[in-house]
């Protein structure tokens, strides 16, 4: 998944890169856009904003986004491997269960990433 990120609000676009960054792209190669701005004609764009017509309606957090994300990245991508859909229409409780690793690995890599930055200061004192 390649995303790329347009925002008017620089608070939104600076927060929006420090979430996705190992996903960041140029506009050019990326799968998705992410706007704060309702645009039409444009399949790839995921418009964050207040109104019911946003893709995700704002405050969000990380894994919402995230998950959201890659809820698009899959409407986005046609399944090349029919084995795999198939997979997936035999155990749709699976799903479930993948969306819920998914979101435990997103915290678990947070939470790691805290704890390493929280002792790497105490040691630099």
């Amino acid at each position: 998944m390649k995303i790329s990120v347009e925002c008017k609000s620089p608070l939104l676009q600076k927060s929006l890169e420090l979430f996705l960054d190992k996903y960041l792209t140029t506009s050019s190669r990326c799968d998705i856009i992410i706007r704060d701005e309702a645009c039409l004609n444009d399949k790839r764009c995921f418009f964050i904003g207040t109104d019911e017509s946003a893709d995700l309606l704002k405050p969000f957090s990380k894994s919402q986004l995230i998950l959201a994300l890659e809820r698009r990245y899959e409407k986005l991508s046609p399944h090349k491997d029919k084995k795999k859909s198939s997979i997936k229409i035999v155990e749709s409780e699976s799903l479930d269960f993948s969306i819920l690793e998914k979101r435990i690995d997103s915290l678990t890599q947070e939470y790691q990433s805290n704890i390493l930055r929280a002792v790497k200061a105490f040691y630099e004192k």
